[in-house]
């Protein structure tokens, strides 16, 4: 959300001019938003047209959907390639998010991490409270994996898989698992989609090692409600106020 929204001289603004400036809705439009009740700040219901806020703390919900605070931190969505070192700077020489980052002028954390010869979406900001909770297992962001694996994946298999599977660490939970686009059975491959909320290291190419499919290429297409959508390896966008708002709330943020 843009940091260009004028307050008065406390660094307060009327709600309904916020929500506007915010492209919620037209001015009166978000005025009858109020007068519903379908604003929340700060868990309250605001009712009162001259009610002011604070644009930068303000937790405020419009139908239930959670805006985002007026912030100059980014939140950047990655489609990292398969190769690039999953840092920001490597002592091997290897290519890094660093590198394809390298016109940004802030600096900037990615959440959590892929694995060198994983492709797929990585979270980038300069907000290192919120990089910490959607890394944190305790927060339990789901996290989608699509994967081509060696061999004929049985349902016997994925219903395995879904029943939880013990590593070396621990048990693992697999929210979903289901075959996508069919077997592959010239090729003797499959591919299979997966839904887990851990980070742990090599976690899904682990797990799938241990159920006897060894994993050929992998890439992450979602984390939380944050999707790929169409993005090509290397591309960089920003989370849109919908992507944003969800994964506060979903970190207590």
């Amino acid at each position: 959300m843009s940091p260009q929204i004028e307050t008065d001289d406390d660094g307060l603004i009327r709600l309904q001019k916020l929500l506007a400036q915010s492209d919620v809705a037209s001015r009166r439009k978000c005025e009858q938003l109020m007068l519903d009740g379908l604003v929340v700040v700060d868990g309250e219901v605001v009712t009162r047209l001259g009610a002011k806020v604070d644009p930068r703390t303000a937790v405020i919900h419009v139908d239930g959907k959670r805006l985002p605070p007026i912030s100059e931190k980014v939140y950047l969505v990655l489609n990292k390639p398969r190769g690039v070192v999953s840092t920001m700077s490597d002592p091997e020489g290897r290519r890094t998010i660093s590198d394809l980052v390298a016109d940004r002028p802030e600096r900037l954390f990615h959440v959590g991490r892929l694995d060198t010869d994983t492709s797929g979406l990585l979270l980038l900001t300069n907000d290192g409270d919120f990089a910490n909770r959607m890394a944190h297992p305790s927060y339990e962001v789901d996290k989608t994996y699509v994967a081509e694996v060696e061999g004929i994946v049985s349902r016997a298999t994925v219903k395995r898989l879904l029943d939880g599977v013990t590593l070396e660490d621990g048990p693992v939970t697999v929210k979903r698992a289901k075959l996508v686009g069919g077997n592959q059975k010239a090729s003797g491959s499959s591919i299979i989609e997966l839904v887990i909320h851990e980070g742990r290291n090599r976690i899904v190419r682990r797990l799938l090692d241990e159920v006897g499919h060894p994993v050929r290429r992998l890439t992450r297409t979602a984390f939380g409600p944050v999707l790929l959508m169409g993005m090509k390896p290397g591309d960089i966008r920003e989370l849109s106020r919908e992507e944003l708002g969800l994964l506060l709330d979903s970190a207590s943020l």
